[in-house]
C-alpha cells in the first residue's frame, strides 16, 4: 500500500537524463535527480514510522475496551440501572466491602434467606444513608431526595426489607390501579404486581406496616380488632378468595383514609392531635366494614362480639398510645409517603455529578477487588499533598469581582450549577430567590457561601474535604464492627444508632487516626502567617475545622552568632489546638536551604518524613475525592499483599475521575482525553503491557519501599521538570511493580481555558523532552526485552515524538511540493512518470490527516465512551464534540506539543510553567496571546499557509482544483487552526468593540521601548529578548541559523519564476536580486 506504489515511479526518475531545471540546481541535476526523488519517498517514511503509533493506539483501545468488558466496567451505566439493580447492592456490599459477620455465615449456611436479606441491609443501611447524606452536604440532591433515598434502617418488627422510597414512590397507586382494573383470579393479580419487583415489595411493606403501626397504637379491643382482621385477609389469601372477599374497586377510600391516620399521628403528641386520631381510625373502621372488607366472622364470633360491644360503648379506639418512639414514628412518615408520593422517582436523583458517582460506586461492588480486613487489621496509610501558594478558599471579593463583560465568578457558578444553587440556599435556610447581598448579613452565610464556591474550583479547601472523608469512612466502619460479637437484635440496635453516633464515638476516632494521616506541605505557610497573607488564615481554618489534618512547613529563623548574621531552616508540622491556634507537633533542623531543585518535589521530600503508615497516596491540591470511595481504600491496601506478578505491588495505580468537564467546550475536550488515558490507556499500560509508570497523582506508595529507595519524588532542577514519571522510573530500576485499579476514584481538575491547557500542555512535552535526555530512560531501554522497550516506549517519549512526526510529515510533504513546483522538475516529468496521483502519497497524507485532527486519539475515547455510558450516549458525545470544533483543539494542541517537545530537545531548558486554575470567564487580549502562541502556532502557520500559496501559484497538477484541495485539505485545516484556534476558543473572540480595544493594547504594546526591569507583558522588546534566552549556547545557535536555512528555498525559487534575468538559470541572478534587496533595505533605513 505504500512502498511497492513508490518503487515504479523511483526507477522511471532515477532513468531521466536531461530534465529542465528553472532554477540553478546544485545536487539533484546531476545525481540521478536525487531530491526529486527525496521528496517523493520522505513523506510516506515519516507516515511509515508514525504507523507503529497509529497501531498501537487501535490495538490498546481494542484490548482496553475487551479489559474493562472483563472487570464488569460499565454495567451499571444510568440511575435506571442503579434502581433495577438496587435489591443486589446489600448482598455484594457485605461480600465486598465490610469485614466478615458470624451470624451471616450461621444465616447463609443453614438457609434463612429472609433473615439473611434483613441482615444484609441492615449492616448496608448505615453505609448507604451516610453516602446519601454527603451528596446532600455537598448541595447534589435536594431535601426531598434526600429524603426519597435514605434507606430504613431495617431494625423493626416487619419480616420484610424496606428498601429506599425512590425505589417504591408511586408503585401503591399502580398497584391499586391494577387491582380495581383486574378482573382475573388471585394468582393472575398477584403476578401482574410482581412483575415489578418494586411494586411487589411496596405493597407487602403497605400491608405490614399497618398492622404493626395500628397494633402498636391501639389496645385491648382495638388492638383485637386488627389482628382479626389482618388474620382474615391472610385466611382469605391462603384461600384464593380474595378476589371475592375484598371489594377492590373500594381501594381508594382505604387509601385515603389511611393517609388520613398516618398525616395525623407522625404529628407531634397533643389533646386536639389525639382526639383526631381517633376519630380518622373510626372512619378507617367504617370503611373497611362498611365498603371493602366482605370477610366470614363466623369463625371468631367471641372476638367480634367483643369488639362490636366497645365500638358500641364508644371504646373500641378511645386507649389510643400516640407512636413517640423514634423508629415507630419514622414507619408512620414511611408509610404516610408510600401512600401520598404519585410521581415517580425513577430520575432521583436528578443531579448528573450525582448519579454519575452512585453510578460508578454500585459499579464498582460488582467488580473483583480483595475482601477487606477490620479497621484494627488494614495497613495504615498517609495522604500527602503539596501546596505553595494557590487558591485555598475564594474570598467574597475574588467571587464578586467582575469582568470586562460585568460577570463575576459567583454568577457564573449559579448559572453553571443552578440546582446546587438551589439546594445551597435550603441548606442555610435561604430563600431561592433571596438576593446574593443578602447572604453577606451573616458570618457564618458568608463562610458557607466561600466554601460552596472553593468547592466547585480547584482549591485546597477541595481537596482537604475530600481526602477527609477517609477518617470518616474509617470511623463508621470502625463504629459497626463493635457489634460483631453482639445476637442480632443487638446488632440491629446498634446499626440504628450508626448514622448518627459514629462520629462521637472515642473508640472509632481513635483507630481512625491510628489508620490514616493527613500531611498537606505548605512549603511557605510561615512567610504567609507572618506577612498576614488571606491564605495562611484559610489554610488555619482548614485546620480548625479538620482535626486530623497536618501542615508541615520550612521556618526560616534569621539570628545573629558571633556578630555574624545567620539563616537556619526548619522543617515543621503543626495542627490546630482546641482553641484554633498552631500546635506545633515536630520540628527538624534542616543543614541548609533545602529548595536546591525543582519546587515542588522539594516541597514533597522534606516532609516525607511526617507521613507514616504502610502505604502513602500522592494527592496533589486540585483533586478531590468522595465518602463513598473512601470505604474502598482499605481493600486497595489489600492490593499490596496479592500476586500481581513475579514482583509484589510498590505503587497502586488509581482511577481519576476529571471534575472539570462541565465548566466549558475546552474543559470537555481535556476532561474526556485525560479520561481515556487514566482509563483504558493505563488499563492496558498495567496488563498486559507490564509499563505503567507513577503519571502524578493518585496512586499509592509501598512507603516503605519508596523511602528506602530514593524517595517519592526526584527533585533535580530541570530534568526532574516532570518529577512525577520518575518516581514511577526509580520504582520499576529497583524491581518494583506498578499495578492500576479501577474500582476505586478519585476526583481530578484540569485546565479550563485555552491558554491554561497550552501551558500545562508545554509543560508536559517540555518534561518529555528531558526524559529523552534523561540516564533513567537509557538504563529502562537497556533493562527492557525488545517487546517491553517497545510498549515503553510508545507510551513515554514515543508519544511525544510520533506528535512530532506528525506535524513534520506537512512540512516534508509541503516542502517536497515547493521543491518541485520552484525548481520546475514537477512540470518536466509529469508527463513521463504519474507521481501527483500517486497511491502511496495518497495514504500517507490520509493517515497524516487522521491523526492531525485528533481521529486516532479520538478512538480509546470512543470506546471508553462505549464500555462505560453505551453506545447512543458514545455517538452523541462524540458528535457533539464535533460541532464545538473538538478537531480545530486537537490540531491546535499538536502544534503546542511539537513545538515545546521539540524545543527542549533541540536547546534543552523545560521549565515548571504556572497555569491557573482559575474559571476562565474573562476575555484573553490579542496581545497576551500573540505572546503565548507566536514563536508556537503563529509564524509556523503562516509559514505552512505561504507553502500552500507558492504551491498552488507555482506547482504544475493536471488534476486541476478538486486535485489540489484533496492535497492540500489537511494543510489548510492545520495552518487556520494554528492561526484562529486562539480567537475561535477566546470568549466573546469576535465582539468588534474586543477586537478594537485588543488592537489598541497590542500596539501599545509593540511600539513600548524595552529596558532594565520592563517585563515581555508590558514590551514587545523585553518579550523578544525572552523569547530567544532559551537560546543560549553556541550549539543552540548553530542550530537555529541552520532551520531557518529553510526560508531561503522561497526567495531562491520565487526569483528565478519572476524570469528578471528571462530563462537564464545561472547563479548570478539569484545574486543580483540579494545584492539589489539588501541595498533597497539600507537605503530606507537611511
Amino acid at each position: 500500500m505504500q512502498i511497492k506504489p513508490l518503487v515504479k515511479p523511483t526507477r522511471l526518475i532515477i532513468s531521466f537524463k536531461g530534465l529542465q531545471y528553472q532554477w540553478h540546481d546544485f545536487v539533484s541535476k546531476n545525481n540521478h535527480n536525487a531530491i526529486t526523488i527525496l521528496a517523493l519517498w520522505a513523506p510516506v517514511a515519516s507516515i511509515y514510522l508514525l504507523d507503529i503509533h497509529v497501531f498501537y493506539t487501535i490495538m490498546s483501545a481494542i484490548v482496553g475496551f475487551l479489559l474493562g468488558a472483563r472487570d464488569r466496567l460499565g454495567e451499571i451505566r444510568s440511575v435506571e440501572a442503579v434502581h433495577r439493580f438496587f435489591e443486589k447492592f446489600p448482598e455484594v456490599f457485605m461480600d465486598k466491602l465490610h469485614v466478615a459477620v458470624p451470624k451471616r455465615k450461621q444465616l447463609l449456611s443453614s438457609g434463612q434467606q429472609a433473615e439473611l436479606n434483613k441482615l444484609d441491609a441492615s449492616r448496608f443501611a448505615p453505609f448507604w444513608n451516610e453516602i446519601v447524606k454527603n451528596l446532600r452536604e455537598e448541595d447534589y440532591i435536594s431535601n426531598t431526595e434526600l429524603d426519597l433515598l435514605l434507606m430504613p434502617k431495617n431494625i423493626g418488627g416487619l419480616p420484610i426489607v424496606q428498601w429506599p422510597l425512590f425505589l417504591l414512590a408511586s408503585k401503591v397507586f399502580l398497584a391499586k390501579d391494577i387491582a380495581v382494573d383486574c378482573n382475573d383470579s388471585q394468582d393472575e393479580l398477584w403476578l401482574r404486581i410482581s412483575k415489578d419487583e418494586y411494586m411487589q415489595y411496596a405493597v407487602e411493606e403497605c400491608f405490614h406496616s399497618i398492622k404493626y403501626i395500628l397494633s402498636s397504637i391501639l389496645d385491648k379491643e382495638g388492638h383485637l380488632w386488627v389482628q382479626r382482621i389482618f388474620d382474615g385477609i391472610q385466611e382469605s389469601i391462603s384461600k384464593n378468595n380474595i378476589q371475592s372477599d375484598i371489594h377492590f374497586s373500594k381501594l381508594p377510600n382505604v387509601i385515603a383514609k389511611l393517609v388520613a391516620v398516618a398525616g395525623i399521628l407522625k404529628e407531634t403528641e397533643s389533646a386536639d392531635m389525639k382526639k383526631g386520631a381517633v376519630n380518622a381510625i373510626q372512619d378507617l373502621y367504617e370503611v373497611v366494614h362498611h365498603e371493602v372488607l366482605f370477610v366470614d366472622l363466623s369463625g371468631n364470633i367471641d372476638d367480634w362480639s367483643q369488639i362490636n360491644r366497645a365500638r358500641a360503648e364508644g371504646r373500641l379506639f378511645s386507649n389510643l398510645k400516640w407512636p413517640n418512639e423514634p423508629g415507630l414514628k419514622d414507619m408512620i412518615k414511611r408509610l404516610h409517603s408510600l401512600l401520598t408520593i404519585k410521581e415517580s422517582a425513577a430520575n432521583v436523583p436528578k443531579n448528573l455529578e450525582a448519579s454519575r458517582r452512585l453510578q460508578f460506586f454500585t459499579n464498582s461492588l460488582f467488580m473483583q477487588m480483595p475482601l477487606a480486613r477490620p479497621v484494627s487489621e488494614m495497613l495504615s496509610f498517609s495522604v500527602f499533598t503539596p501546596y505553595y501558594s494557590e487558591t485555598v478558599l475564594y474570598s467574597i471579593a475574588e467571587l464578586q469581582k467582575k469582568n470586562e463583560d460585568g460577570i463575576s465568578t459567583l454568577f457564573y457558578l449559579q448559572k453553571i450549577y443552578p440546582d446546587e444553587w438551589k439546594n445551597f440556599l435550603t441548606r442555610i435556610n435561604r430563600d431561592e430567590n433571596a438576593a446574593d447581598t443578602e447572604l453577606f448579613s451573616s458570618a457564618n452565610d458568608i463562610l458557607e457561601l466561600r466554601l460552596w464556591a472553593s468547592y466547585r474550583g480547584q482549591t485546597l479547601a477541595r481537596t482537604v474535604r475530600g481526602m477527609m472523608y477517609y477518617r470518616k469512612a474509617l470511623m463508621l466502619q470502625s463504629y459497626l464492627e463493635r457489634m460483631h460479637s453482639e445476637d442480632l437484635e443487638s446488632a440491629f440496635d446498634m446499626a440504628g444508632l450508626a448514622d448518627t453516633h459514629f462520629e462521637y464515638s472515642p473508640e472509632a476516632r481513635a483507630q481512625a487516626d491510628l489508620k490514616f494521616t493527613y500531611v498537606v506541605t505548605c512549603q511557605i505557610y510561615g512567610v504567609q502567617k507572618g506577612e498576614g497573607k488571606p491564605e495562611a488564615a484559610d489554610i488555619a481554618l482548614l485546620m480548625q475545622r479538620n482535626e486530623a489534618l497536618r501542615i508541615a512547613y520550612i521556618d526560616v529563623v534569621e539570628s545573629v552568632k558571633n556578630g555574624k548574621p545567620s539563616t537556619e531552616y526548619y522543617s515543621k508540622l503543626v495542627k490546630a489546638d482546641i482553641h484554633g491556634k498552631d500546635k506545633e507537633i515536630y520540628s527538624v533542623k534542616l543543614p541548609g536551604n533545602p529548595k536546591l531543585g525543582e519546587g515542588k518535589p522539594e516541597n514533597q521530600n522534606h516532609a516525607v518524613i511526617f507521613t507514616r503508615g504502610n502505604a502513602v497516596q500522592t494527592i496533589d491540591m486540585n483533586q478531590d475525592n468522595y465518602f463513598e470511595e473512601a470505604l474502598k481504600m482499605r481493600n486497595l491496601l489489600e492490593e499490596f499483599s496479592q500476586n500481581h506478578g513475579k514482583f509484589r505491588p510498590s505503587i497502586l495505580g488509581v482511577r481519576e475521575h476529571v471534575f472539570t468537564g462541565s465548566v466549558s467546550s475546552l474543559a470537555s475536550f481535556m476532561s474526556n482525553q485525560e479520561t481515556s488515558f487514566v482509563t483504558l490507556g493505563q488499563r492496558v499500560l498495567s496488563n498486559p503491557l507490564k509499563v505503567r509508570m507513577h503519571y502524578g497523582h493518585p496512586d499509592v506508595f509501598d512507603r516503605i519501599f519508596h523511602i528506602t529507595r530514593g524517595g517519592i519524588s526526584k527533585a533535580s532542577r530541570i530534568i526532574n521538570i516532570s518529577e512525577d514519571i520518575f518516581a514511577g522510573f526509580n520504582s520499576t530500576l529497583r524491581q518494583g511493580n506498578i499495578t492500576h485499579h479501577e474500582y476505586i476514584q478519585v476526583g481530578k481538575g484540569r485546565d479550563v481555558g485555552l491558554n491554561q491547557i497550552a501551558l500545562f500542555e508545554g509543560k508536559v512535552a517540555g518534561g518529555n523532552g528531558e526524559q529523552v535526555l534523561s540516564r533513567d530512560i537509557y538504563r529502562l531501554g537497556q533493562l527492557f526485552d525488545f517487546f517491553r522497550m517497545l510498549s515503553f516506549y510508545v507510551t513515554t517519549v514515543g508519544f511525544y515524538f510520533c506528535t512530532m512526526l506528525t506535524v513534520l510529515t506537512v512540512y516534508i510533504f509541503l516542502y517536497g511540493k515547493t521543491y518541485l513546483a520552484l525548481s520546475g522538475v514537477g512540470e518536466s516529468i509529469q508527463n513521463r512518470a504519474d507521481i501527483q496521483g500517486n497511491k502511496a502519497l495518497s495514504v500517507a497524507l490520509n493517515t497524516q490527516f487522521l491523526f492531525q485532527i485528533g481521529v486516532f486519539t479520538a478512538i480509546p475515547m470512543i470506546l471508553g465512551f462505549i464500555l462505560e455510558e453505551g453506545v447512543l450516549t458514545a455517538f452523541v458525545s462524540f458528535i457533539t464534540m464535533q460541532f464545538q470544533l473538538c478537531s480545530v483543539f486537537f490540531t491546535f494542541s499538536l502544534g503546542t506539543r511539537t513545538h515545546y517537545f521539540g524545543r527542549t530537545i533541540l536547546h534543552g531548558g523545560a521549565k515548571y510553567r504556572a497555569t491557573g486554575r482559575g474559571f476562565v470567564v474573562r476575555h484573553i487580549k490579542f496581545a497576551e496571546n500573540y505572546r503565548l502562541y507566536s514563536r508556537s502556532h503563529f509564524v509556523k502557520g503562516l509559514e505552512v499557509a505561504l507553502l500552500l500559496v507558492i504551491f498552488l501559484a507555482y506547482g504544475f497538477n493536471n488534476s486541476g482544483a478538486i486535485g489540489y484541495i484533496l492535497l492540500s485539505i489537511s494543510s489548510w485545516f492545520m495552518a487556520l487552526s494554528w492561526l484562529f484556534a486562539p480567537y475561535v476558543f477566546n470568549p466573546s473572540g469576535f465582539e468588534w468593540q474586543k477586537v478594537v480595544e485588543d488592537f489598541r493594547d497590542w500596539t501599545n504594546w509593540l511600539f513600548y521601548r524595552g529596558g532594565i526591569g520592563v517585563k515581555g507583558e508590558e514590551s514587545w522588546e523585553a518579550w523578544w529578548d525572552e523569547e530567544l534566552a532559551h537560546i543560549h549556547t553556541f550549539r543552540g545557535r548553530i542550530l537555529e541559523t541552520i532551520l531557518s536555512l529553510r526560508f531561503f528555498i522561497f526567495q531562491y525559487g520565487v526569483v528565478y519564476h519572476m524570469h528578471a534575468a528571462k530563462e537564464s538559470t545561472t547563479l548570478s541572478v539569484c545574486l543580483c536580486f540579494s545584492t539589489v534587496l539588501l541595498a533597497d533595505m539600507k537605503f530606507t533605513d537611511k
